[in-house]
């Protein structure tokens, strides 16, 4: 019975594979080459991230309001806006812009001039984010990366099934005298092993953020209620929104003296506005900690810690800067890059393996089919 079993885990293994491994082994590769093209990036690009200015890294100097009548005035009432203030001396202002055109503005948080513009689709960094994140597909991209990462774990349960040893403790000698086949056969299989739970991780965190309902599926799960963003009240008071620096500063009196990660400004009416800081105990490195205000009344609507959310949504404070490899400083940013490193080579050498033993038996068939002949 042990060998028609581990037949059969074979093929569960090497169907998988062949059909999934090369979306992995694709994701696993763009995502080791973007924690070493984020710097680059920068440093590519000194118009865009370098302001002309330098402020204080808490700060914007320049007033919010006519900013934002400005931004509205060039790209129109209903788009949406996220600033995203200095986070060094030398950094520009972002604003992430949702509306007839999608992309980021880089200004002088000094001045508010603008320094250089990029459409998310634009420039070779966010063309390789979108890859990995979402195919290029968008929600059906994220869907079925989600998907792919599921199937992983079928990957790692019948590779580690067909690695495991009779007797303990294991082997992981690789042998690189023998051919190149069986070299890329040893490294395959010990490298699944020794790798395969720590890719895990980086799989299953890659998931979760690419395909957001898992958050209510966990919290959904543990007999949580996933916690939504607060709503404006229907009958709230109607009129002109108060000025944003007004709004900012209501909000800095829920976390005095804190830094500010994202200011998020709703183009439509009757949607709130958040704010969201950057606190000592917040792992994330962009702060998950916010407070929601009704812009037309400036009335907080809510005040949320990272901890105070649910299961589902509160792990996404630890599960970004975890997949990114930023919570571990430059070690971690290694280790993440070593891992999609990893997970590449295991797709495409399983995929080469594959083919080249598929080769191998034909070949040694029409020997067979001469000798007879």
């Amino acid at each position: 019975m042990r060998a028609p079993l581990r037949r059969l885990w074979l093929r569960i293994h090497r169907w998988i594979g062949l059909t999934l491994g090369p979306v992995l082994a694709l994701t696993a590769l763009l995502g080791a080459v973007l924690v070493v093209a984020l710097p680059l990036d920068r440093y590519a690009n000194p118009i865009l991230f370098t302001a002309r200015s330098a402020v204080d890294a808490t700060t914007v100097a320049l007033p919010l309001e006519p900013l934002r009548q400005r931004l509205a005035a060039e790209f129109g009432p209903d788009a949406n806006f996220t600033l995203r203030p200095p986070r060094q001396a030398t950094d520009t202002l972002w604003v992430l812009v949702r509306g007839k055109w999608e992309g980021t503005l880089y200004l002088d948080p000094a001045t508010g001039a603008e320094q250089g513009r990029r459409g998310t689709h634009e420039g070779a960094y966010n063309l390789l984010f979108e890859l990995h994140s979402s195919l290029l597909l968008d929600d059906t991209g994220k869907a079925i990366l989600a998907f792919v990462a599921l199937a992983y774990l079928f990957l790692l349960v019948t590779g580690l099934v067909l690695w495991w040893p009779a007797r303990w403790p294991p082997s992981l000698r690789i042998v690189l005298d023998r051919g190149l086949l069986r070299g890329l056969f040893d490294l395959h299989r010990t490298g699944g092993a020794v790798f395969g739970l720590l890719i895990a991780v980086s799989v299953a965190t890659g998931a979760y953020m690419a395909w957001r309902p898992l958050g209510g599926f966990i919290s959904s799960a543990m007999g949580q209620q996933p916690i939504k963003a607060p709503a404006i009240p229907k009958g709230a008071a109607s009129g002109p929104r108060l000025p944003l620096d007004d709004l900012v500063a209501r909000a800095q009196q829920a976390f005095p003296g804190q830094p500010i990660g994202y200011i998020q400004v709703p183009g439509k009416a009757g949607r709130p506005m958040r704010v969201r800081f950057r606190l000592p105990d917040d792992p994330h490195p962009n702060g998950i900690g916010s407070v929601w205000l009704n812009p037309t009344t400036g009335d907080v609507l809510a005040v949320r810690k990272w901890q105070d959310l649910d299961t589902g949504n509160g792990a996404v404070a630890v599960i970004y800067p975890l997949h990114t490899g930023v919570l571990g400083g430059l070690l971690h940013e290694t280790l993440t890059v070593v891992l999609g490193l990893s997970l590449g080579g295991l797709g495409l050498s399983g995929v080469w393996l594959w083919w080249r033993r598929r080769a191998e038996r034909r070949l040694q068939a029409q020997k067979t089919i001469h000798s007879t002949t």
